[in-house]
């Protein structure tokens, strides 16, 4: 099976035939949405690019906000599988939030999410629903993963923290920093993986004197 199957398979039931088709949906819907934007992206320009009719692109998605949630969750879950948020608790904690580090850096930074996260600012004021929509289905769901795998760490006593909502909010603003920004506004030299290495071991090395056992 492959991945774009394997991934729209995740998303919803049906039978190989169909799974065949809306991973290609989902696939043009993820290509387009990034070049074009949202309101740029029409269900036609959709079925044309992913060989299928208008009908069975509705078929599968009722409407377009329908069809750019399910590629934001695809996005997520092929960069930030749900297996890495299953905590490991025999081994160590820096290297489990090492790999959450990197896999969330490399998703924020790539090309098509900022894109994306460019689009739903320009059209903050005009379709407020839009970006509700995108935080549900990307940053909301990772950061309930990620305080399901803190509250794990906590009850095996590997850290300390009162406020998991908080603690995660923190995590993931930090891995932001001041590379995403520049990333975001196209400004200053492109990243460099020493830059980028440097960056995560000194968040998760905060993160952790921050919320260790006292």
């Amino acid at each position: 099976m492959s991945m774009s199957i394997a991934i729209a398979k995740t998303c919803g039931p049906g039978r190989p035939k169909d799974l065949e088709k809306r991973a290609a949906i989902l696939q043009a819907a993820k290509q387009l949405f990034t070049t074009q934007g949202f309101d740029g992206t029409s269900m036609d320009a959709i079925a044309s690019l992913a060989g299928v009719s208008k009908l069975t692109v509705y078929s599968h998605y009722q409407d377009k906000e329908r069809l750019f949630v399910a590629a934001v969750e695809c996005v997520c879950q092929e960069q930030m599988p749900a297996e890495i948020f299953n905590a490991d608790l025999k081994g160590p904690i820096r290297k489990q939030l090492l790999t959450i580090a990197r896999a969330f850096f490399a998703l924020i930074t790539s090309e098509a999410a900022v894109a994306v996260h460019r689009t739903i600012v320009a059209n903050a004021q005009q379709s407020p629903k839009l970006g509700q929509l995108f935080w549900e289905a990307g940053p909301k769901r990772t950061q309930e993963a990620f305080q399901a795998f803190l509250l794990d760490e906590v009850k095996a006593g590997k850290l300390e923290i009162g406020d998991l909502h908080r603690a995660a909010t923190q995590f993931f603003c930090l891995l932001k920093g001041e590379l995403h920004a520049r990333k975001e506004f196209g400004c200053g030299e492109p990243l460099s993986a020493r830059e980028i290495d440097d960056h995560l071991n000194a968040t998760v090395d905060m993160f952790l004197r921050a919320y260790a056992p006292r």
